[in-house]
């Protein structure tokens, strides 16, 4: 029997915005019944990169598409009981190439009393995975894309900013699109230039950049936030995702090869939504396999109805890791919270 993993206490200690380098995390593992049971696997079958949104009364899971839909969603009350849906995304817009599994890593953000649905796909005549945009008027969709062209599509030289590999880069796309709301309103996007496809084989990094009030257009420039430099990192770095506590902004990202059980999630501080971010995992990872749990990742954040903080991620279950060794990613949920002395505290739990 493959051994449980029932909890895991991550400890962090933070050194404020001094010069001092920050302190790297500390991990702690429990073994024993931990209630509630918030990494118990709540649907079966293949649901990577999870985007959980709250809306009403009721939680929406998204996910890249399986089983031939574009995208996945199911719906729960109480985060426990999950309904699948349609495919909230039915058609694709007419720049978007109609190869079937090149629709990815969804994620919603509510404006007003309409939804707006970021997603990756494959623009037909680059070649390359680029980020666009849906609107629905309920959470679960149908969400609809009329636009004539990518939201964001880094292709080909671009100069970049704090965190760039080098002065200037070449840029092969762009993927994983996450919403963050500040404390004030304004709606950032961050995502990933896909630098490491193919056609580039170099550094990619994470990006953001201010919404509009809408979320259907960005403001201003895009401004790099983080680039891989540490060696747990592999040569990847991705799947940005953000939240807000007290004065401080933390970027949580997944790295290393998305197919494998060196697959982790890290994260950084920043000053800003878009600048001044320091990485916190320096010498190892927040969250890597262990137990039944393997190549952890496609992190992201939310609250409950009591507002207490969740992160949603996906792992492989031991010992299948990888697509070609029959391993699917599967949706957990963590409990995230802050200490009295602010250092965050994540309770995680990886039964398979």
């Amino acid at each position: 029997m493959v051994p449980v993993l029932s909890a895991i206490g991550l400890f962090f200690a933070l050194s404020g915005f001094s010069a001092a380098p920050p302190a790297e995390p500390r991990l702690s593992i429990e073994r024993g019944q931990a209630r509630p049971q918030p990494g118990r696997l709540v649907l079966d079958g293949d649901f990577a990169d999870p985007f959980v949104l709250r809306a009403g009364r009721g939680y929406y899971a998204f996910a890249s598409g399986a089983r031939g839909t574009h995208l996945q969603v199911a719906k729960s009350p109480d985060l426990t009981n999950w309904t699948r849906s349609d495919d909230p995304l039915p058609r694709l817009p007419g720049w978007a190439a109609r190869t079937e599994g090149l629709t990815w890593a969804p994620a919603v953000l509510a404006r007003g009393d309409s939804f707006v649905l970021y997603y990756t796909t494959r623009d037909a005549s680059s070649g390359f995975q680029c980020i666009s945009r849906a609107v629905a008027a309920s959470p679960e969709g149908p969400y609809l894309d009329g636009s004539r062209a990518a939201m964001i599509c880094q292709v080909g030289g671009h100069r970049g900013g704090a965190g760039a590999a080098a002065p200037e880069a070449t840029l092969c796309g762009s993927i994983d699109p996450s919403p963050f709301v500040d404390a004030d309103g304004t709606a950032y996007l961050l995502w990933k230039s896909d630098e490491n496809a193919a056609a580039c084989r170099t550094a990619p990094r994470l990006w953001s950049q201010r919404l509009a009030p809408d979320g259907l257009e960005l403001l201003g420039t895009p401004t790099a936030l983080l680039a891989r430099d540490r060696g747990w990192e592999g040569d990847i770095v991705e799947a940005p995702s953000m939240i807000r506590h007290g004065d401080a902004y933390y970027l949580f990202y997944s790295a290393n090869w998305y197919d494998s059980s060196a697959y982790a999630i890290g994260y950084a501080v920043c000053s800003s939504p878009t600048s001044g971010c320091r990485k916190m995992t320096g010498a190892g990872p927040l969250l890597a396999s262990a137990g039944g749990l393997l190549g952890p990742g496609g992190q992201e954040l939310f609250t409950d109805a009591d507002g207490a903080l969740w992160m949603a991620y996906h792992a492989w279950t031991a010992p299948r890791a990888g697509y070609q060794a029959g391993g699917e990613r599967r949706l957990r949920l963590a409990r995230l919270a802050f200490g009295a002395d602010g250092a965050p505290l994540a309770t995680l739990s990886g039964a398979p």
